[in-house]
């Protein structure tokens, strides 16, 4: 296969990014990064206290994501990239960069928040995610995949996608 580049498995909270970009990197044997492993203590904190992020905490996260992206080369990373001033942030440091938008229904969405108790993201910030989601345009390198089918099939879409 040819170089890869970076890839981002992208999506509101719920959607499956880390299960499918763990995945989908095992399939196409690259890395994986779970972006939300490079957030700081204090986002987190905050996060997990039921309280959304704002801009000013995202920039220097994103800004870690980029760096981890052009870094990597090859690999595949699990990150929200909600608003397209986000994924244009992770682009300009990482300008190869191509996106895969997780695109799940809210009712799925919420079944799955309520099932995962081991996560900081709270469901009650379910509502906050979906109305920050500016999804995938036309001219952004990307597309989108139907995430409510079993994770085996999302991951083949993507891979498809992909090549």
């Amino acid at each position: 296969m040819a170089s890869l580049g970076p890839v981002v498995v992208m999506g509101v909270s719920g959607a499956g990014k880390t299960t499918i970009a763990r995945m989908l990197a095992a399939e196409l044997r690259v890395p994986f990064i779970d972006a939300d492993d490079l957030h700081s203590a204090e986002s987190r904190a905050k996060m997990a206290a039921g309280h959304p992020l704002d801009d000013v905490d995202r920039l220097p996260w994103l800004e870690r994501v980029a760096a981890a992206a052009a870094e990597a080369g090859d690999v595949v990373i699990a990150c929200s990239a909600l608003k397209r001033s986000y994924r244009d942030l992770l682009r300009a440091g990482a300008p190869a960069l191509r996106f895969v938008e997780l695109d799940v229904t809210r009712a799925e969405l919420e079944r799955r928040v309520r099932e995962r108790h081991d996560h900081f993201m709270p469901p009650a910030l379910l509502d906050s995610q979906l109305e920050t989601l500016e999804p995938l345009e036309i001219d952004e390198s990307g597309i989108r995949v139907d995430a409510d089918p079993a994770p085996d099939a999302i991951v083949a879409a993507a891979r498809e996608a992909l090549s």
